[in-house]
């Protein structure tokens, strides 16, 4: 089971401009094959088909504490994008075409569709796919592939880096790559413990080298870099036994109890041209009275 908490992963930034094309790219790293809805399903299933998990328990609790990380990235990458869009278009009488704005987006159906919020699909509008869950059954193969998903999701992240000075954008990618540098060397590690293999070594793809990107620096600098989380408080504490010793970039590598300490998460504001929520403040009124009254409170 989940045990879910009103936090960000980190605090973003807020913008100061609408930037939409650029949401449409950061719709990669949501919805794309390598994208945060896939680790996150790839490395869930995995740990609900997981076999002997009570001889293979370091394995087993690494996909699993894994498995709930993701779950924060992908709300996290939401966030990024929904922050990034509000504003394209602006409050107006229905016959103004107060929308009008939203025809010269990429991605249109952040308007149509999802009213201005993020959705499970890529830089292109394509859903999201099972077909990019991979659950063999065989743990090797799993962690091998697990390896090369990070890898691909580093790879992209570094490339819409790339494509957009956004700050809000910049913010999650920095702390993204930062974490994922943690994911690769975590399954890297989990490798070489079945097969005796240095795979760092073997295959070195990506760097885990971040100085690079100006926002993975502050991250870096407080150790971010070095930790592994359990996301739980008394469960998976095995992942100890494979995330151990020292950081190739140098430092103890640490597990932590828990989970990160987190930001407060942002408030996602009305859009009356799009009818969302589609409440107004006298039905605020008459709801919160209804409340009240449910609620016993006079």
């Amino acid at each position: 089971m989940f045990k879910r908490f009103n936090r960000l992963a980190i605090e973003l930034p807020t913008p100061t401009n609408p930037d939409a094309n650029a949401a449409a790219a950061v719709q990669e790293l949501l919805g794309g094959r390598f994208g945060e809805m896939s680790t996150l399903n790839n490395y869930m299933y995995q740990s609900f088909n997981f076999r002997k998990r009570g001889k293979l328990k370091p394995f087993f609790d690494l996909v699993s504490s894994i498995t709930a990380e993701e779950f924060g990235h992908v709300e996290l990458v939401s966030h990024t994008i929904n922050m990034m869009i509000y504003g394209t278009t602006h409050p107006g009488d229905v016959n103004d075409a107060p929308m009008a704005a939203a025809t010269d987006k990429r991605n249109t159906q952040h308007f149509i569709g999802t009213a201005q919020t993020s959705f499970p699909f890529d830089s292109m509008g394509k859903a999201w796919n099972g077909d990019y869950v991979f659950s063999s059954g065989n743990l090797l193969l799993d962690l091998l592939h697990n390896f090369f998903l990070e890898c691909g999701a580093r790879t992209h992240k570094m490339r819409v880096y790339e494509m957009t000075s956004n700050p809000v954008a910049r913010e999650m990618i920095g702390y993204l790559l930062v974490r994922g540098g943690v994911h690769v060397l975590a399954y890297a590690k989990a490798i070489e413990m079945v097969t005796g293999v240095d795979i760092k070594k073997m295959l070195p793809v990506p760097d885990l080298e971040n100085s690079a990107f100006e926002t993975t620096r502050k991250f870096e600098a407080e150790g971010v870099h070095r930790k592994l989380y359990t996301f739980s408080d008394t469960d998976y504490r095995d992942i100890a036994l494979i995330w151990a010793g020292q950081h190739p970039l140098g430092g103890p590598l640490e597990t932590v109890i828990g989970a990160p300490e987190g930001a407060p998460m942002p408030e996602l504001r009305s859009i009356s041209e799009e009818f969302a929520p589609g409440i107004s403040h006298e039905d605020f009124m008459q709801i919160a009275e209804r409340l009240k009254k449910n609620a016993g409170i006079s």
